[in-house]
């Protein structure tokens, strides 16, 4: 659900929300509220972690995070379903509560309802292309594809869409090889 308020909100108004189960984004100025995701979102996103999270232990370049605050300005907040950032990174994020820069990987596992898709195909491919996101994935259990797109010029463009047996690779993994299906499960 998307509410246009005005003025518009900042990551200040966000402090001042409850704390009452659902998720709360800033995507230009305007409230995206969601609830938390069902089971079989949540095992797509323990399955992209252990893949990335294993390869990462393979080659600790970086590290991957599942559902972290990413801030990129006052107006744009959000929680991605997955992050992965480089170990640089990650050294400059530091102690901080938040992720405060565009990272070198998002995926995004689009939830059940047409409102979901468009937040997640439409808003948050905007807001991580003009950021400066370098690669983005959407994932759709439904479907089960992979959507990749890396950015092309100043914008994040669809390069690939996988399935299946289809492997994934990424140049912010270099040398990471996955079979898409194995992000849905049987």
């Amino acid at each position: 659900m998307t509410s246009k308020v005005y003025p518009l909100l900042t990551t200040d108004d966000l402090l001042l929300l409850p704390d009452d189960g659902n998720r709360y984004e800033l995507v230009e100025g305007e409230l995206i509220v969601s609830r938390n995701p069902a089971l079989k979102h949540q095992r797509v996103i323990a399955r992209l972690v252990k893949h990335i999270g294993n390869y990462f232990d393979r080659n600790p370049i970086g590290e991957v995070f599942p559902n972290p605050g990413v801030i990129f300005d006052k107006h744009n907040s959000v929680i991605p379903d997955v992050v992965v950032l480089t170990k640089q990174q990650v050294e400059a994020a530091g102690e901080e509560p938040h992720i405060r820069e565009a990272p070198a990987l998002v995926v995004e596992v689009i939830s059940p309802g047409g409102e979901n898709a468009r937040r997640d195909r439409v808003l948050k491919l905007q807001v991580y292309s003009k950021f400066g996101v370098k690669e983005y994935w959407i994932a759709d259990p439904k479907a089960r594809t992979l959507e990749v797109y890396r950015r092309e010029g100043d914008a994040l463009a669809l390069m690939l869409t996988l399935k299946g047996d289809d492997e994934v690779t990424s140049p912010a993994l270099p040398g990471l090889v996955c079979r898409v299906g194995e992000f849905f499960g049987k």
